[in-house]
């Protein structure tokens, strides 16, 4: 048997949907703007540490070779 809704019920109902729509979507531009933050330190992170391995002295060939 069918339920049928007032029509206060039915716009309660419209609200509740748009309200968690909204919540859903600020949750998901939150988790994109968290990662998108964190891979851009990332990023900066590695180009600081391979400037600094580009520009250390490169070692003397008599530590580079090791002899067992």
């Amino acid at each position: 048997m069918p339920v049928y809704l007032t029509p206060e019920q039915l716009a309660a109902r419209n609200k509740r949907s748009l309200w968690i729509a909204v919540g859903l979507v600020a949750f998901i531009v939150l988790i994109f703007t968290t990662t998108f933050m964190r891979m851009q330190a990332n990023m900066t992170a590695r180009t600081a540490q391979d400037r600094a391995l580009a520009s250390a002295p490169a070692q003397p060939a008599s530590m580079a070779e090791t002899s067992n």
